[in-house]
């Protein structure tokens, strides 16, 4: 069944972390709800789980990855709102 999942991003003081999502899992939104920073994401229930990993940058950080290996998701403020994350998929 399809449905919309959230799901809570760690502490984004950190600049790369992984979550389990559905195969196929298509991510809608990243925004901050009270405290947490959260995606949600299209999901088919009934599918397998697989890790997706992910790279959080702030605002005039360098990226010293290749830009071809990043996805960008979506843009949220961190620390309280005092800074804004910039959040790539990599894949």
């Amino acid at each position: 069944m399809k449905t919309v999942h959230e799901y809570t991003i760690p502490d984004l003081e950190e600049d790369y972390f992984s979550l389990e999502l559905p195969k196929g899992a298509k991510i809608l939104s990243v925004q901050r709800q009270a405290d947490n920073g959260k995606i949600w994401a299209l999901v088919d229930t009934e599918a397998k789980e697989e890790k997706r990993s992910f790279r959080q940058f702030e605002t005039g950080a360098p990226i010293v990855y290749n830009l071809k290996t990043l996805k960008y998701i979506g843009t949220l403020r961190v620390r309280h709102g005092g800074a804004v994350g910039h959040v790539f998929e990599i894949v």
